[in-house]
């Protein structure tokens, strides 16, 4: 039996963290334009006015997050230097938190002591909006609001109440500004005219990380996490390729190259190589795909399961009319109502675009007409590995 015990070897790493998601950088590489714009859009907080609601909205990865910190960051710093500017941030991820309801009483909780927290139910909505006006006022100066993954809430009461706080009289001390971020690019499109309006007084657009911008990323974040000389030439820029392929999606490629560390190091190698990338990618989309799936709608993973046990019968490639029929067994199955055959066609497409699945179109001519055929493009494994969930209540 082999020695298991733990030894520290930190041949590859200098500091790994570096590498990870919730490490933030000193400066912020590769998002010049929309810092500038961002950055003017803050500008009036420095100057002690009342503070533009601003929303930023780009796909998952592109730094909006980062950029929001970063600059927050350094506007705290700032506004140390003006005596009579008082300034106070906070910042939710509404990921889990559906409601206007819930949103606002973590709000009043992070503005209240421990003390003083109020539980999430037991309280009309609008005694929830009284006491988080009253603790607004109560800080004077001003206060900015982050509310990251805006998308989530499932109502827009609480958006319209905070955008129009000071119009409607609802506080008269605080400066209140409101920052909205959102993966969802169709969202701000979806909010009432009148929500529109006040919360997206001024917009930050993030667009994806092309392959040069990713490298600047990851050569940031390589001179602090790896040791000196272990990537071989070449690395950063097939990690850079490979993220900006993936969507331009920063966290991909960050989450490339570690794994590319991790695999270099497990094989007790001195050096990072391009064969460590290769090796890696296999890895991460494997987890990609698995995540993908555990994301994804009730029904979009009943359409998947549908067609994985047309794939395990030896059924695929197969036309859609028969994921049609196999889906429609599996939703009575679990006890749903199948959604038309038009939302399938639907999914199906989606899944392509995903990656999980792939699409062939047959055009047989005017006698046999066009006709789309469907796969899986991942492992039966990962597959269910992501659809474990369904499979376990099935």
């Amino acid at each position: 039996m082999g020695d298991f015990s733990f030894t520290p070897n930190d041949s590859i790493f200098e500091n790994r963290e570096a590498l990870l998601e919730e490490w933030t950088p000193d400066s912020l590489v590769g998002r010049d334009r929309e810092l500038t714009r961002y950055h003017a859009a803050l500008q009036p907080v420095i100057n002690n006015e009342t503070p533009s609601n601003v929303f930023l909205y780009g796909k998952s990865g592109v730094g909006k997050t980062a950029a929001t910190r970063y600059l927050l960051r350094t506007l705290e710093r700032d506004a140390t230097e003006v005596p009579e500017l008082a300034l106070t941030t906070i910042e939710i991820n509404c990921d889990g938190l559906n409601t206007s309801y819930q949103v606002a009483v973590k709000l009043v909780n992070e503005l209240r002591e421990p003390g003083r927290q109020i539980s999430n139910t037991g309280y009309p909505q609008a005694s929830v909006y009284e006491f988080l006006f009253d603790e607004l006022d109560r800080r004077k100066g001003t206060v900015l609001i982050v509310l990251d993954e805006v998308d989530h809430i499932g109502d827009d009461s609480l958006l319209y109440k905070l955008s129009r706080a000071r119009s409607n009289g609802d506080i008269s001390d605080a400066k209140l500004g409101i920052i909205g971020i959102s993966n969802d690019l169709d969202f701000r499109t979806q909010l009432s005219s009148k929500v529109q309006s006040s919360l997206c007084e001024k917009e930050v657009s993030f667009s994806a990380y092309d392959a040069d911008e990713l490298r600047l990323v990851l050569e940031q974040r390589e001179r602090v996490a790896f040791q000196d000389s272990v990537l071989e030439d070449g690395v950063i820029a097939m990690c850079a390729a490979y993220g900006a392929k993936d969507s331009g999606d920063a966290r991909k490629a960050l989450d490339l190259l570690l794994e590319a560390g991790d695999v270099a190091r497990e094989s007790a190698s001195a050096v990072v190589t391009e064969a460590h990338v290769r090796t890696a990618r296999e890895r991460v989309q494997t987890d990609q795909v698995v995540e993908g799936i555990q994301n994804y709608s009730q029904h979009g993973q009943l359409v998947l399961y549908a067609l994985t046990r047309l794939h395990e019968r030896g059924e695929t490639p197969v036309r859609t009319r028969e994921v049609v029929k196999s889906y429609q067994t599996v939703a009575r199955s679990e006890g749903v109502s199948p959604v038309s055959e038009r939302s399938v066609r639907d999914y199906l497409g989606e899944l392509a675009q995903l990656g999980i699945t792939e699409v062939t179109e047959y055009n047989r001519g005017k006698g046999g007409g066009k006709y789309n055929e469907h796969e899986l493009a991942q492992s039966v494994s990962a597959v269910r590995s992501g659809l474990s969930t369904l499979l376990e209540s099935a």
